[in-house]
């Protein structure tokens, strides 16, 4: 495998153990700085010049990109995908996940646990979304930002308001979050490759600081997360579009509460804490994806008019419920399920003898007039943004 890391830091830990790992491993491999690419477009022939000199033959990408060049990193990344080179997250997914608004949305819209925050923009709804999430002590967060910058806690109603307008008048965007005090400052920091969790650990806040970030002086230790904690992690990430990913979570009294999703973790911290090769890991997933690549089926059926990917969600009294895959006629009404949610659990290829019940998401995909019939009116404007129907 050819691989270009892009980095503006080439010479960082998680860049060089990236770099030597993937050598080690038989693979050539190149850090090219992000910034000095050039980007030529023209009609159906994208390409790059990296120095001056055009960019061939490359078989995969993994973008480090850092948050001061957001705009041109995911420029470059998304160049690279137009040229038909595997990457290994996506231009999409870094933009996601960068902006924290943005993230958020996301995982509300799909159930999954994050703290209570607030967005606003008027003086006069300041007060009332503090009390929406709980009153002080809050967070506030900038909408972007990294290792912990950007991240203030108000210990009063007062306090908040005032932090909040300054911020504004410098035009920042701001969050307004709940704090999760049962957390006790401390957070949990999962790294996803693909669809597993290869490292956790725990990160403690020290002395009066309530950022737990190892650049924060924070102190790690190694994790092994339950079921409930992993498939957080997981999921978070891929409805995000990512395939590399840390996730940073807090331990709620109800569950897993995600922070933020990092389309770049730095691996210094954790390979240190938990000795395992993260980088190896990375490495793998990316040769056996440039090996035997996943299909977007999104885009790559867009010439079966009328056919398309979309979600159903069975609300109560659908007559689907009760019956097996089998027995609920779908396959008659040319619909394929290619993946159950269930809760927290995601079943992919469900087996026929499967019983379905209220609630269940199903992935599908077959004839998009058929599958409109399955949902009932007030239920189709509640349909993942995410997983769009193809023309």
């Amino acid at each position: 495998m050819k691989l270009a890391i892009l980095s503006c830091e080439p010479h960082n830990y998680s860049t060089r153990r990236l770099r030597e790992t993937a050598e080690a491993k038989g693979h050539k491999v190149k850090v090219f700085n992000t910034l000095k690419f050039a980007i030529d477009l023209e009609r159906g022939t994208p390409a790059l010049y990296y120095r001056q000199q055009q960019l061939t033959d490359y078989d995969a990408v993994l973008p480090r990109i850092g948050a001061s060049i957001t705009y041109f990193g995911t420029a470059v990344v998304r160049q690279f995908q137009e040229m038909g080179i595997f990457c290994a997250n996506s231009a999409h997914g870094i933009l996601n996940s960068r902006d924290k608004l943005r993230s958020l949305q996301y995982l509300s819209r799909h159930h999954v646990g994050i703290p209570k925050t607030n967005f606003v923009r008027d003086k006069k709804d300041v007060l009332p979304a503090i009390g929406r999430v709980g009153d002080a002590p809050v967070i506030i967060k900038l909408i972007e930002g990294t290792q912990g910058i950007g991240v203030l806690l108000a210990e009063s109603n007062k306090n908040a308001e005032a932090i909040i307008e300054l911020l504004q008048s410098q035009k920042q965007n701001v969050l307004v979050q709940k704090f999760v005090a049962e957390s006790k400052g401390k957070d949990i920091r999962a790294i996803v490759v693909g669809n597993r969790v290869v490292a956790a650990m725990r990160r403690v806040a020290q002395g009066q600081e309530f950022r737990s970030n190892v650049h924060r002086g924070g102190l790690a230790e190694p994790v092994e997360l339950d079921e409930h904690y992993t498939e957080t992690a997981i999921r978070a990430t891929q409805i995000l579009g990512l395939q590399i990913a840390g996730v940073d979570m807090l331990e709620g009294k109800d569950g897993p509460q995600v922070m933020e999703v990092n389309s770049s973790p730095g691996l210094q911290g954790i390979e240190s804490c938990t000795h395992l090769d993260i980088a190896g890991a990375i490495i793998d997933y990316i040769g056996a994806q440039v090996d035997f690549p996943e299909i977007d089926i999104r885009q790559r059926l867009t010439v079966s008019r009328g056919y398309g990917v979309s979600e159903l969600i069975l609300p109560e009294g659908s007559y689907l419920l009760g019956k097996s895959l089998q027995e609920s006629g779908l396959h008659d009404l040319d619909i394929n399920v290619l993946t159950l949610y269930r809760g927290s659990k995601v079943i992919p290829n469900p087996k026929a003898s499967r019983v379905l019940e209220a609630g269940d998401k199903l992935l599908c995909f077959g004839k998009l007039e058929s599958m409109r019939t399955l949902i009932p009116p007030k239920t189709i404007e509640n349909r993942s943004p995410l997983i769009a129907p193809l023309p």
